[in-house]
């Protein structure tokens, strides 16, 4: 899936002041992803708010990304939960023609075991018609997909080709990418070690940050592959502090508040959700002003 290698990102879903979306937005986040460098767009994921989108919005999102992509860049769409058999058939029975792949978050709330998240995967690499990458974020799901069950899906289902690996765990990160199958993408979920994850094996990011700042996001991965590992580190510590920034009152307040600065769409977010405090909101702008 040399598609999936780079930098991909989790696209937001811009709201209006009234909360209902703003496709017009939507569709300058987008253009803005591709005009600078970003590889492929995550559609649908947790940075997207798609936990307080209806199925008509769900909708509308994908319609608006698709129509403003244009066939530019390979898309991945985000089709996940807690209930195996309803995954299933969201993957039946929504058009997927305009995607390169599904992305899938470990079962949340559930607490299944090992064994558990791995029949999961198991029944959604058997019945999707799309490649399977999988999303472990312990801090979301309440559980870790170990190493092992990853090295086992890995090797029993070619349908399964990646994983978006967001524990904050280096040493994790570096078992799968010696335990999983050479072809396997190691993707790191997480923006802080992105570049120490590419360095030990890693294909790239599905990232947050990415969106807000594309082009030098996507330089530092590009370095990093290309192992320029000083040239990428300067950009890796020019963005850490922005980084620390978006993610310190919940995500996706704190790219919104980017966005916001940056002039391309508003920064509302959805309850439970609330917007960044005053004083984050003069941090993030002072960034991105001098950045």
């Amino acid at each position: 899936m040399k598609e999936l290698i780079g930098t991909g990102v989790a696209l937001i879903t811009p709201f209006k002041n009234d909360f209902s979306v703003d496709v017009e937005g939507l569709k300058k986040v987008v253009n803005f992803n591709i005009e600078n460098g970003i590889d492929y767009l995550v559609v649908l994921g947790t940075t997207a708010e798609s936990a307080t989108l209806s199925k008509e919005e769900k909708q509308l999102v994908i319609d608006t990304i698709v129509l403003a992509n244009n066939k530019r860049l390979p898309l991945v769409l985000g089709i996940g939960g807690n209930n195996t058999q309803e995954v299933i058939n969201e993957m039946k029975t929504r058009d997927l023609s305009a995607f390169t792949a599904i992305l899938s978050v470990s079962p949340f709330y559930n607490k299944p075991t090992q064994e558990g998240i791995y029949q999961h995967f198991a029944a959604i690499a058997k019945a999707s018609p799309l490649p399977v990458i999988l999303y472990n974020v312990p801090g979301r799901t309440a559980s870790n997909m170990l190493p092992e069950t990853v090295i086992r899906l890995a090797n029993d289902f070619e349908k399964i080709v990646a994983i978006k690996e967001a524990a904050g765990d280096i040493v994790q990160a570096m078992k799968l990418i010696d335990g999983c199958p050479k072809e396997f993408l190691v993707i790191s979920g997480d923006d802080m070690i992105t570049l120490p994850m590419i360095l030990a094996g890693g294909a790239g990011v599905i990232s947050v940050i990415g969106e807000g700042f594309p082009k030098e996001f996507s330089k530092m991965v590009r370095l990093g592959l290309d192992r320029k590992v000083n040239e990428a580190y300067q950009i890796h510590y020019k963005i850490a502090p922005v980084i620390e920034y978006i993610f310190a009152e919940g995500n996706p307040a704190g790219i919104k508040t980017v966005f916001k600065t940056l002039g391309i769409c508003d920064a509302s977010v959805r309850l439970p959700l609330v917007g960044v405090s005053d004083g984050l909101r003069a941090k993030i702008d002072s960034f991105v002003k001098e950045f």
